[in-house]
């Protein structure tokens, strides 16, 4: 027992020097037992062992006293420094905020709430990423990773920020990382500030700066105008550098052009409102005068004083020289430089206009040159527009500086003579004396090319006045249809509008709306008239279109032809004509007395030139199933003034099919006799003109002789038509004429009549 009682002692020894070296102290006294050591320790021992202990127990309880109360001290430094920290986030003008390693935030101030339009609370536990504008969110994303990887953290950075009510703001982000003693993981620290308005100042710096040095030339001056900056667009319009201008006033580029009243009117605007703009004639350093499009603004301080003046402008030059080539090719024609058709009708408008204010008439002279096409095939194009060049100036000193001389065709020129007179006759005197002034200028001698040329123009005129406001193109009508009474009249002349032309006119026009409608309703048919040989047979017949009108019943191609022609309708009608024909060709061809019959078709030229006819003739044949050989297309000689070659060509590719060719009217027209002995014609048609008086014309006689001997030289066919008595018929017999056609043997025939006398024979 007494060595245990050693141990127990030793052992409480160790743990009190351990509570001395560790500076812990504790209550040794609840884990000895006093009893214990007094029975089992002797008196001596005791006083050896626990009397040293008990005033290291004093000590010790002196000590605990002493760091309980730096303890204590501690904890209220802690709590006011946490308060002072509280103080100071709460009252800073920065948004202030920490995160964990996470990026997770644990603490904010108000600042940074209000920043976000937010409650603290509901930002604890974010992460910092959600708060960012999705525009800058990767950039955010790669930083933090970047944040995460470094041992020291700085963050310098301008980003764009998304607030609860989901707009936008630039803020400006600093922020540390540092990481307290002892512990495992850091802590950010972060100030935001919002430099929205810093960005808007600094874009309006950049975008001020890019407007400066824009296209458009810019200057600044002071209140006095004198000029302290200008831009680069400035030197490259004016031409002069910036050292040449700073220091001097804009007057210096003034061209003269706008006087003292103009500037004058300019800046009291400019002071008055602020700005004004407007066009101005400058002039560069070289001396050249240009227009320019010029905006000045005032700029005003806080009080209202003007302290500089911003002047903006564009050089228009190449605007308004475009302007002005729209213009001219707008109303001007580029040949002549006169008026054209539109700027014409412009004047005459307002020639109108002015002769119901002034009570007074005018006249319209509508000048067409005689026979210009033949001068164009002839000598050209280009000498044909030199001809035109000197009938423009030519009519332009006829007239008062006050008319209107304008181009409205290739050959067609209108003089617009305006406020002549109250009365009727004086005008109508007016006109002519400016008409034949024209007649007489036009029809000297034109020199061009080394060459001398004479042309002659025909006049219509027209009187106009107010009455004819509501219906400008009126007078312009009435001016054709005069003119083309003057070309009726022989040409060089002049003619007046007569009221009876206006009557022809509309009946024309109501003509070409029934004869349109007629082709759509099938109100055409054929006649045919027989032609026969030397001995009174029938060997074919001439197919001729008749119009049955169920108005005026049967109309006569004289009456519709030349319309069909001006019109373009004889197009679908020649077509509907060759398609008919060789139907009937057909039908004939299982009629043992017609199969041999021949049919003639007329072809005009402008169905001739039309590039697909050849096709349309085999077309027709191939449909109808029609004999080539049976079909006599009639060409006249008016075909042959163009294109020979591509009319030889057409004539060759149908000969080959089998297709014979009349060629009618022959002497009467411009062809040639080389151009006859190449074309690949069968028959010559002697016109019925000669054929009228043969009897008692020799020349008609002669030209029949002629023309009978030149078809058997070249071993071609010769018919004669428009024979009407049995002594014509026996004098064209005598010089060689085997064919003929006439109403000594038929008048044309409907197709029932025209096969009964076939029968019949």
């Amino acid at each position: 027992m007494a060595i245990g009682s050693i141990i127990y002692a030793f052992e409480l020894l160790i743990m009190v020097a351990m509570s001395v070296v560790s500076g812990e102290a504790f209550d040794y006294w609840d884990i000895a037992d006093p009893i214990l050591l007094t029975t089992l320790l002797s008196p001596a021992l005791f006083i050896l062992i626990f009397r040293p202990m008990r005033d290291q127990h004093t000590i010790l309880e002196q000590t605990v006293s002493q760091r309980t109360q730096a303890l204590e001290l501690a904890n209220r430094d802690a709590i006011t420094r946490e308060a002072l920290l509280n103080q100071v986030l709460e009252t800073t003008s920065i948004g202030t905020f920490m995160t964990d390693e996470q990026g997770r935030i644990t603490r904010t101030n108000q600042t940074m709430a209000t920043m976000f339009r937010r409650s603290a609370e509901s930002i604890i536990g974010l992460e910092y990423i959600a708060m960012v504008d999705r525009v800058d969110v990767e950039a955010a994303r790669t930083n933090t990773k970047r944040v995460r990887a470094a041992d020291k953290v700085v963050i310098d950075v301008d980003r764009r920020y998304i607030r609860a009510d989901q707009t936008q703001f630039w803020g400006y982000l600093t922020g540390r990382s540092f990481q307290q003693e002892g512990q495992a993981n850091r802590t950010f620290v972060y100030a935001l500030t919002d430099i929205t308005e810093r960005k808007r100042a600094e874009d309006a710096t950049r975008i001020a700066a890019t407007a400066f040095e824009s296209q458009q030339g810019m200057t600044i001056t002071d209140s006095q105008g004198t000029i302290l900056q200008v831009n680069e667009a400035f030197t490259k319009i004016t031409g002069y550098t910036v050292d040449e201008v700073i220091g001097k006033n804009p007057r210096l580029l003034q061209s003269g052009r706008q006087d003292a009243a103009f500037y004058k009117d300019m800046w009291e605007c400019i002071l008055l409102s602020g700005s004004w703009q407007g066009e101005v004639w400058n002039r560069r350093k070289n001396g050249e005068i240009y227009p320019e499009w010029l905006n000045v603004s005032a700029v005003k301080d806080d009080a209202g004083a003007i302290t500089h003046f911003v002047g903006a402008f564009s050089d228009i030059g190449e605007r308004k020289a475009a302007a002005q080539r729209i213009e001219t090719l707008a109303f001007y024609d580029p040949l002549t430089e006169l008026p054209n058709r539109a700027l014409l009708q412009d004047r005459l408008k307002h020639a109108l206009t002015a002769s119901a204010r002034h009570q007074r008439q005018g006249a319209l002279l509508l000048i067409d040159l005689d026979n210009f096409k033949t001068i164009n095939d002839t000598l050209g194009h280009e000498q044909g527009d030199l001809l035109i060049q000197q009938v423009a100036k030519r009519l332009v000193s006829c007239v008062r500086e006050s008319d209107t001389v304008a181009r409205v065709g290739g050959d067609e020129f209108i003089v617009l003579l305006e406020n002549l007179n109250q009365n009727n006759q004086d005008v109508a005197k007016q006109a002519k004396i400016t008409g034949d002034k024209i007649l007489a200028q036009l029809h000297r001698p034109y020199e061009f090319g080394g060459v001398t040329h004479h042309s002659t123009a025909s006049i219509g005129v027209t009187l106009f006045d107010s009455t004819y406001q509501d219906q400008i193109e009126e007078p312009l009508k009435q001016a054709e249809l005069a003119m083309y009474q003057a070309k009726t009249a022989g040409r060089d002349t002049l003619r007046f509008f007569d009221p009876q032309m206006q009557a022809g006119v509309s009946a024309r026009a109501a003509l070409e709306s029934r004869l349109r409608e007629a082709l759509v309703q099938d109100h055409f048919l054929l006649h045919y008239q027989p032609q026969v040989d030397a001995k009174n047979r029938i060997t074919g017949a001439e197919a001729l279109v008749r119009w049955l009108d169920p108005q005026r019943g049967m109309v006569f191609p004289g009456e519709f032809i030349p319309l069909a022609e001006e019109t373009g309708l004889i197009l679908p009608l020649g077509q509907w004509v060759l398609n008919t024909a060789c139907a009937q060709l057909s039908s004939w061809a299982s009629q043992p007395k017609m199969a041999h019959l021949t049919v003639a078709v007329n072809v005009s030229a402008r169905q001739f030139h039309q590039g697909d006819f050849v096709e349309q003739v085999l077309d027709a044949l191939k449909r109808t199933g029609a004999n080539p050989r049976r079909l006599k297309l009639e060409l006249t000689e008016s075909m042959l003034v163009d294109d020979i070659e591509g009319v030889i060509n057409k004539m060759s590719a149908l000969k080959r099919m089998g297709t014979s060719f009349s060629l009618d009217d022959f002497g009467t027209g411009y062809s040639s006799l080389g151009y006859l002995k190449r074309l690949p014609i069968d028959q010559l048609k002697i016109d019925q003109g000669f054929v009228r008086d043969i009897l008692i014309d020799p020349n008609d006689a002669a030209i029949a002789k002629m023309l009978i001997a030149l078809a058997d030289s070249m071993g071609l066919g010769v018919i004669a038509e428009g024979v009407e008595t049995q002594e014509q018929r026996d004098f064209l017999t005598d010089l060689g004429c085997a064919a003929y056609q006439g109403y000594l043997f038929s008048r044309p025939l409907p197709l029932e009549e025209f096969e009964a006398l076939v029968n019949r024979g």
